[in-house]
């Protein structure tokens, strides 16, 4: 009994990152590029991070086709939402794990562009 209320204590006390509120229009477009990411060749993905931790650092990447999006627009979305998002941890006192992520590139498989790869570059 002690123990499952220590653990629902403890769970009450870590924030969910998704507790936070998010800019949904902006967020439906960066994962509309995602979801429109058509390649021919690795050379047509790229990685982007997206969001922001409390701690610094992007929660996430995305990948999207430079065959339908700019790399500028893509970077703009980004950034907006970055911002937007650094607002919303601040105005909320929210607190991340403070772990960093690594972006691990992207690359076209089965016609889309995928995240992963990054790894596979550098072996190369």
């Amino acid at each position: 009994m002690l123990r499952s209320i220590f653990l629902l204590a403890c769970l009450a006390a870590v924030p969910l990152t998704h507790a936070a509120p998010r800019a949904p229009d902006t967020l439906a477009q960066l994962q509309a590029l995602g979801r429109d990411a058509p390649c021919n060749s690795d050379q047509q993905c790229r990685s982007l991070p997206i969001g922001a931790k409390a701690c610094g650092g992007p929660e996430s990447y995305l990948a999207y086709s430079t065959a339908r999006t700019s790399a500028q627009r893509a970077q703009a979305l980004a950034e907006r939402y970055r911002k937007e998002r650094e607002a919303a941890n601040q105005a909320g006192g929210v607190v991340s794990d403070c772990r960093f992520l690594m972006d691990p590139g992207a690359q076209c498989r089965a016609g889309t562009c995928q995240l992963g790869g990054a790894v596979d570059a550098l072996a190369r």
